[in-house]
């Protein structure tokens, strides 16, 4: 065997060792085995932290938090600066497109992933309706319950086809406090 496909091995041995995810004379033989008994500097130089495992995570988390403080950034120009509000609506429609794409096509592949997208697509969505419905509609109360009954029935929607119990859930809460609030005040 090669030594980059050992070294490999070797480290996701470590790896299980480490985590217990073996128990350790049987990691000890595996190693052993691997390094077919005689290369004692090839174990010394694997380390448990260069296993594919923990580098994947690594990698997830840093783009997790790049992804919040991106979207987090955009949305505070989108609410704080208002000469560029139609480049910066279609910037927020764009990314919240993105991420609504990004969301379906990972959610087969990897779990934790698919629902920061889904609800980071759900937070720029009602951002942008908010922020449409201050800049052209203010005022108009009809409007304003369009607008949120609109990101109600796109998050009930989404969360029946896509099976995601948190966004069925807040679709239906949303739908019913709307119309619980229009039946106290209008009626």
């Amino acid at each position: 065997m090669t030594n980059p496909r050992k070294k490999i091995i070797l480290n996701e041995i470590l790896f299980w060792k480490q985590n217990k995810l073996l128990p350790e004379h049987y990691c000890d033989f595996l190693a052993t085995l691997y390094a077919e008994g005689n290369d004692i500097e090839e174990l010394e130089s694997a380390t448990h932290k260069q296993a594919v495992l923990p580098l994947e995570k690594r990698k997830m988390m840093l783009f997790i938090v790049g992804l919040c403080l991106g979207i987090s950034v955009l949305l505070y120009f989108y609410f704080i600066v208002t000469s560029w509000v139609l480049l910066l609506t279609g910037i927020v429609a764009v990314a919240a497109i993105t991420l609504f794409i990004m969301a379906f096509r990972v959610a087969s592949k990897n779990n934790l992933l698919a629902p920061i997208l889904h609800i980071m697509a759900a937070i720029l969505l009602f951002s942008l309706s908010i922020r449409l419905y201050t800049t052209y509609f203010n005022g108009n109360n009809m409007a304003l319950f369009a607008f949120i009954a609109a990101n109600c029935c796109v998050w009930l929607v989404s969360g029946i086809k896509m099976k995601l119990l948190y966004f069925t859930i807040s679709g239906v809460l949303g739908l019913l406090a709307l119309i619980s609030y229009y039946l106290y005040n209008f009626m």
